[in-house]
């Protein structure tokens, strides 16, 4: 029997996973999964700049520690592993390509600097000075003012799951991946056991991180666990040299240039369910999109597609603590886009709650069994995402 055992083998189950091996914890992650055919994998690593300050909310406070956690962690996994996960500071492109659009991000860039951020505004003109590949899209007309921030990130999921993993075998986290958990069997409020086939993996407590899925397992860790999927997808293009400075954000779609010459070109937001895949008319979209942004990138090949699907909650925050139903049952399900960003903050907060350790984030506002009230942040960010699409026909 192990201390831990997590089920998940997404960023989230392995940050945990390494965090609290870390701390000298016997760990074991049981997945369908590996990690690299997790959702994890697919997401395109764009990191906002994170800051914190008096009025933060919950949410904005969880991301804040997390940003510092991935400056450390960035260094120390490539210390431990030899894997570079490439975080970098590339700065974020943030453009108005109509009225609505421009009265939005005024009202953004106010926000981002009333926060302590760094926080440019800039003509159409200086668009161009600052991004050359947008000076044809400026010239047209179609850029009508832009938002740059300086510190926006980025990171590589991939790389930086290969390195956590690789960490935590270094840790001695042991593995059991690639068949489906076909029961959870309880001893009164206790997890016992989790049984996948013929193998049955004991653990002293028990974390559940398997994302949009989680909602199979509600009915042992609580049912207010019952995140919204909404899929993602993305398109990625090859050039011989890179051919952007930074990321460019227009609403919610976006282009990510990495420093090999590829592009990552995303995303949607679906209300599709456990729907895996992509569809024609969003990648076209997508690239239609890129085309008229960066005439370049026409030329570039398209490498490859894919697509993700994000767990969402009510109200826009991850459910992150103890199982309501077990006594030795913790959740960290539901971060909707922010799973990436705050990985490292939830791996610590769990591990603060397994361990006994004082958090530095207060926990309440992510319990499981919270009331959960209000707009639902998952359906207002589709919303939105459609109202984009209808006001830009790429």
């Amino acid at each position: 029997m192990v201390d831990v055992g997590i089920i998940g083998s997404g960023v989230i189950g392995l940050s945990i996973a390494r965090e609290l091996a870390g701390r000298g914890l016997t760990v074991r992650v049981v997945s369908r999964d590996p990690p690299h055919a997790t959702t994890s994998w697919a997401a395109s690593g764009i990191f906002p700049p994170a800051p914190e300050w008096p009025e933060a909310g919950p949410g904005d406070r969880l991301t804040a520690v997390s940003d510092r956690l991935h400056r450390e962690w960035h260094h120390d996994l490539r210390e431990e592993t030899g894997v570079d996960n490439g975080l970098a500071v590339c700065g974020g492109l943030y453009l108005a390509v109509h009225d609505a659009g421009l009265q939005r991000l005024t009202a953004e860039a106010e926000s981002w600097r009333s926060r302590g951020c760094r926080c440019d505004w800039l003509a159409a003109d200086a668009v161009q000075q600052a991004e050359p590949s947008l000076a044809a899209a400026a010239d047209s007309g179609l850029i009508r003012g832009a938002m740059l921030l300086p510190d926006e990130t980025q990171i590589r999921p991939p790389r930086h799951l290969k390195a956590v993993e690789a960490s935590c075998r270094k840790r001695g986290v042991e593995f059991f991946v690639g068949r489906g958990i076909d029961s959870l069997d309880c001893d009164g409020d206790r997890l016992h056991s989790v049984r996948c086939g013929d193998a049955v993996h004991q653990a002293a407590m028990w974390v559940l991180a398997t994302g949009s899925w989680s909602h199979a397992f509600a009915e042992v860790f609580g049912s207010a666990v019952q995140p919204r999927p909404v899929r993602g997808q993305i398109a990625l293009v090859q050039l011989p040299r890179p051919a952007l400075r930074h990321i460019i954000n227009v609403g919610l779609e976006y282009l990510v240039p990495r420093p090999d010459g590829r592009v990552l070109i995303g995303s949607t937001l679906e209300d599709a369910g456990f729907e895996p895949g992509t569809t024609e008319p969003a990648i076209e979209r997508m690239l239609r999109f890129a085309h008229r942004l960066v005439p370049d990138l026409a030329a570039a090949e398209l490498e490859t597609t894919w697509s993700g699907i994000r767990p969402g909650s009510p109200d826009g925050l991850p459910w992150i603590g103890r199982s309501p139903r077990l006594s030795n049952g913790f959740v960290a399900t539901g971060h909707f886009r922010a799973g990436w960003h705050q990985s490292t903050g939830t791996a610590e907060l769990i591990a603060d709650l397994i361990t006994g350790a004082t958090p530095r984030l207060d926990p309440t506002p992510f319990a499981v069994g919270r009331p959960l009230t209000g707009s639902d942040v998952a359906a207002a960010t589709m919303q939105r995402a459609a109202d984009d699409m209808t006001a830009v026909q790429w």
